[in-house]
């Protein structure tokens, strides 16, 4: 089969199951237990910005009120969202490890086999292995839809998200994460804001990701071992991306939120073999030759836990399921 005729058969695959079916939930309405926000809303109605600021970012705040005070804070103009001068995190590069021990691929296949991971699927991830990363910032947000509506609006960049209803920017949303954004757009956002700044913004490289991700110990989960209030991922029933920041006891080690859960995040290489690995020959490989799909990390609301681990490799198929975002990396 050629490969376009086999891209062709993966997306008609998915796209014949119904959404829900293929997140595993039932038919019927399931309320998360935050779907009303009005009892803490009325506690911080009123509050300054710095202060929604301190409550969506301390852990000792339950989630109903971080997403309460992150919704008045998307109205009021969040200030943590400087588009002309994102919020970065110094990282010294130097000799890191990243990926998955070869020992450990079976054992995580089968932690997760119930939700239907394949082995070969965690074997992309193998070996751990050396790369030499020089000096890199990296957002500690991920770039928020009022920064891409600016760069929509200065630029005339021909691709509106397909998240935004009727293709409108809503400001209810501001602070949330940009997604269904294509790496071409991704890119060119990068490019644009280096212009406007004169600064040298782009996409992460891979290696850059996991290791802001995981850290120098290499951690399955930005924080360390999975918690459901550590991350927006499908455990936490909201099947809604929340604003930048809202889940601080998932910071990574280096400092950045949301590299897990929330939606998924685009880097600059294409899918390849790691030095010493074996190409999987699965569907992410169909995918990646037919159209060059660069790889995809972090996880989304959408999706189960495994796939928000950090050195989960994936590839987006252009479907709801697979809300796809970005966060900047700058050289130094």
């Amino acid at each position: 089969m050629k490969i376009k005729e086999a891209f062709s058969a993966i997306a008609e695959e998915i796209n014949a199951m119904p959404t829900r079916a293929a997140m595993g939930l039932p038919e019927q309405y399931l309320a998360p237990e935050v779907e009303q926000l009005t009892h803490v809303g009325a506690e911080i109605y009123g509050a300054s910005p710095s202060e929604l600021i301190s409550i969506i970012e301390t852990c000792e705040a339950s989630l109903e009120m971080r997403l309460a005070a992150g919704l008045f804070l998307g109205l009021l103009g969040d200030p943590r969202i400087r588009g002309a001068d994102p919020e970065m995190i110094d990282i010294a590069g130097g000799e890191v490890r990243i990926g998955l021990p070869l020992k450990l691929v079976s054992v995580v296949a089968d932690r997760y086999k119930e939700r239907g991971v394949k082995q070969e699927w965690i074997a992309k991830e193998a070996p751990r292995h050396v790369v030499r990363l020089d000096p890199y910032r990296i957002g500690k947000y991920l770039v928020t839809n009022i920064e891409f509506a600016t760069f929509l609006r200065e630029t005339w960049y021909p691709e509106v998200p397909t998240s935004w209803a009727f293709g409108r920017f809503n400001p209810a949303l501001s602070n949330h994460p940009v997604y269904s954004v294509s790496d071409t757009a991704a890119m060119a956002y990068a490019e644009w804001l280096s212009r406007t700044t004169r600064r040298s913004f782009r996409l992460p490289r891979e290696s850059e990701w996991e290791y802001a991700a995981a850290g120098p110990d290499g951690r399955a989960f930005p924080w360390g071992e999975f918690a459901e209030d550590c991350a927006n991922t499908l455990e936490s029933g909201l099947l809604m991306t929340t604003p930048v920041g809202c889940f601080p006891k998932g910071s990574s080690f280096f400092g950045g939120l949301d590299m897990a859960g929330n939606v998924e995040e685009w880097t600059s290489d294409f899918y390849a073999a790691y030095p010493g690995g074996t190409t999987i020959g699965d569907d992410l490989a169909t995918l990646a030759a037919a159209r060059n799909y660069r790889v995809c990390r972090g996880g989304a609301f959408t999706r189960f836990q495994d796939l928000a681990r950090c050195q989960r490799r994936h590839g987006p198929v252009g479907l709801p399921l697979y809300p796809i975002s970005f966060r900047l990396a700058e050289d130094i």
